[in-house]
């Protein structure tokens, strides 16, 4: 057996080798001279840099996250935990949490994606939540391209793949595509999962002596510097890192989440404190849990189940093996928890204790191996305020005028606008996902939001994931104003009161002063409307340096919502019910036609600057259509958004395959205005007089429902009509038409 040669901590500081794994000179100073007063060995330093990455530390981003409001009367856990969680009252939460995946993605797209979803069930239920629902956001190339096609099919594979073997239903999302993300797709999973209030765990490791655990698969060498691959950019041509892809398991997942909902629900008076072993691994799950517990840890790394020999301590501690949990035991009770394992198949076994000094030991082969202050790893990563600089498009943006279409046959504009990519159906996609499993779904994909009913009460969760990334591109604070505002109409849409989010910053590079802008900038925004929507910031993840060959991806903070509904009878969707009812545009049109699906099929470009929104306004919408909801008043609502107002009303006629007649007192082009604050909502005629009363001047009546093929609409200065049934086998065959 030869012994791999690992550097001497001599070596390590004179070949400069941290730098390889993403430390700076300064960084690798201020460890060996004021946190250890000696240089690290390879370990320590392997231990450092993974812990020291954006991914896991939030170096760059910090400042930035503070600017949330993370809480509020409903806000049982905000961020720092695996999830957050929210009251829905009855003694219940919700725990929500929304996880990217874009590099491993890029470069192994199916696994790059199943684990992205099998990441993110853990942290739902290392809360001690049952995972009932799985969305994602998804950005690619345009499909134009071949290798667009096969991240496309992959990553959708993949999703499907592990969330349907694993039984959580797949119920929602968005798919967007813009040449931007052309090397750099973007993958964010998001997972909502219900729990009683008493069964709610923290990631702690506290007690002296007591036991820490590990639980579930073997390790491997599979995704080791993950997270620092993470937090890279990347160039074509060099060698992909695939071995920092780790490679999933859904049935072993299955085993291991009902084996840890075992342990909660049954065994709570012997579980100290439970997290995943997501990002970094070994090391972060166990020096996070003692960092927050406040204690420090030793950990017998013989001990540690592997699947591959000769591993080193370097190599246990970063590997990203899935389906791996750590579990802080009360000792002595050692037996019941390996009892419990193996009654569903799985590894758990002890593989060190808590102690009382804050230190972090390592020990391999009877040898200590890594000594370390557990805080210096966990929380004490060098905070960067880097220096921001408005990019140089947005001053160019300013001198424009803004971008007037000229339609002249409206009829023709909207049917090719059904089949831009990013508007066109996605059921080619949600078809791939089982949405049903577990029956509580109520609305599946395809509506404005998912809605799930939660067992023994009569309410609902209402759920969703929205970004527009080129109104960011314009203008990175209203665009992110804008992206919590349309996460929020998609839920009061579906009946839903909007509770809290959680977010996916999927931004370019914080080292160059353009990109740390457009961070800062965006959060400003998102920050802003959530305190006016009331819907705090309770978990969510920052995935920098989305970029390939220095071109950045757009500013795409993605923004999870989950929204309770009061009552099952409020559960509404975006589909007219039947004929004869009279449909409304709430809210005003206005010529806002930069950053619009219009814009980028006429000109091909994304420019001009971004007509400011009210924040007031939409509050005062959102608020009056639910009341609306709530008082039984609709039979249908649906929030304009890519595409405007004419795709939203003919979108409504799909499902039922109903005709409609209308007139619109603006000229044709205003019918694909991205105005945002406005819902289509339809009623029955013998509502109308307590519906109009309730709206007042908010809303103006633009038609009915009709049987029939006839989608017709008088403008001020043309007639737009269109037949239903060739519309709707347009936009259904859009995207698998591209992807032949």
């Amino acid at each position: 057996m030869t012994l791999i040669h690992e550097p001497t901590p001599q070596e390590v500081k004179e070949t400069k080798l941290y730098q390889e794994w993403g430390l700076t000179n300064e960084e690798y100073r201020l460890i060996s001279e004021d946190i250890l007063g000696r240089l690290p060995n390879y370990t320590e330093t392997g231990l450092f840099s993974v812990m020291w990455s954006e991914h896991c530390s939030y170096k760059n981003s910090k400042p930035v996250l503070r600017k949330f409001p993370t809480s509020g009367p409903q806000v049982l856990q905000g961020p720092g935990e695996g999830a957050g969680i929210v009251d829905i009252g009855d003694n219940l939460a919700v725990v929500f949490k929304a996880e990217s995946h874009n590099h491993p993605s890029a470069v192994e797209p199916y696994e790059g994606a199943a684990t992205g979803v099998g990441g993110i069930i853990r942290d739902i239920f290392s809360m001690g939540a049952r995972p009932i629902a799985m969305l994602n956001s998804l950005r690619f190339g345009e499909l134009t391209n071949e290798r667009t096609k096969f991240l496309l099919e992959q990553v959708v594979a993949g999703i499907g793949g592990y969330g349907n073997c694993i039984g959580i239903p797949t119920v929602g999302g968005e798919v967007g595509f813009d040449p931007c993300y052309e090397g750099n797709p973007l993958v964010n999973a998001m997972c909502v999962g219900l729990i009683d209030h008493k069964d709610i765990q923290k990631g702690q490791a506290k007690g002296v002596d007591n036991t820490i655990m590990y639980v579930g698969a073997k390790t491997g060498r599979d995704g080791i510097h993950g997270a620092t691959f993470a937090s890279e950019e990347f160039t074509e041509g060099e060698e992909q890192q695939r071995s920092a892809v780790q490679v999933g398991d859904p049935f072993m997942e299955k085993l291991l989440m009902e084996a840890c909902l075992d342990l909660i629900l049954n065994h709570s008076d012997i579980l100290v404190g439970i997290q995943d072993m997501g990002a970094a691994g070994l090391v972060s799950s166990s020096s996070e849990m003692a960092s927050k517990a406040g204690s420090g840890l030793e950990l017998y790394l013989d001990d540690v189940p592997q699947r591959e020999t000769n591993m080193t301590p370097y190599e246990m501690m970063l590997s990203e093996s899935q389906e791996r949990m750590l579990l802080c035991i009360q000792k002595g009770s050692e037996e019941q928890v390996v009892e419990l394992f193996e009654s569903y198949g799985l590894d758990a076994v002890n593989i060190g204790k808590v102690t009382d000094d804050k230190h972090y030991r390592l020990f391999h082969k009877g040898i200590q191996v890594a000594d370390l202050p557990v805080d210096a790893l966990a929380e004490e990563a060098p905070e960067y305020q880097k220096p921001q600089q408005e990019p140089a498009r947005i001053a160019q943006f300013k001198e424009m005028a803004p971008y007037q279409p000229v339609i002249e046959d409206g009829s023709d504009t909207l049917v090719r606008l059904l089949q831009q990519p990013t508007i066109a159906s996605k059921k080619d996609i949600f078809e791939t996902y089982d949405s049903r499993v577990r029956t509580n779904t109520v609305v599946g994909p395809g509506s404005d939001a998912a809605v799930l009913r939660v067992r023994g009460t009569n309410k609902a969760l209402a759920m969703t994931t929205d970004c527009n990334s080129r109104y960011l591109y314009l203008n990175p604070e209203i665009g992110g104003k804008m992206a919590v505002a349309e996460a929020a109409r998609n839920i009061v849409a579906s009946g839903g009161k909007p509770l809290a989010i959680t977010d996916c910053l999927n931004f370019g590079s914080p080292d160059k002063p353009e990109g740390f802008w457009e961070l800062s900038t965006s959060a400003d925004g998102i920050a802003e409307a959530c305190r006016a929507l009331e819907t705090p910031v309770i978990s969510g993840n920052v995935s920098l340096y989305n970029e390939t060959n220095g071109q950045s991806v757009y500013p795409t903070p993605v923004i999870g919502m989950v929204g309770l509904v009061e009552d099952l009878a409020h559960v509404t969707t975006q589909d007219f019910k039947e004929a004869g009812h009279l449909v409304y545009v709430l809210g005003e049109t206005k010529a806002d036609f930069n950053g619009t699906e219009l814009q980028k099929m006429l000109t091909g470009k994304i420019e001009g600057v971004l007509n400011d929104f009210d924040l007031s306004v939409e509050k005062e919408n959102q608020q009056v259509l639910l009341r609306s909801i709530q008082e039984g008043l609709v039979e249908s609502a649906h929030d304009c958004s890519e595409g405007g107002l004419g795709v939203a009303l003919i979108e409504s006629c799909f499902v039922n395959d109903l005709g409609f007649e209308g007139e619109f007192s603006q000229e044709a082009s205003l019918l694909f205005a991205e105005t945002p604050s406005r819902f289509v909502v339809s009623i029955k005629e013998e509502n109308q007089e307590a519906f109009e009363a309730l709206m007042g001047e908010k809303v103006v009546c633009v038609g009915k429902t009709i049987n029939g093929n006839d989608f017709i609409l008088k403008c001020q200065d043309q007639l737009v009509e269109v037949g239903i049934v060739k519309a709707k086998g347009l936009w259904e065959g859009a995207i698998s038409c591209l992807m032949k």
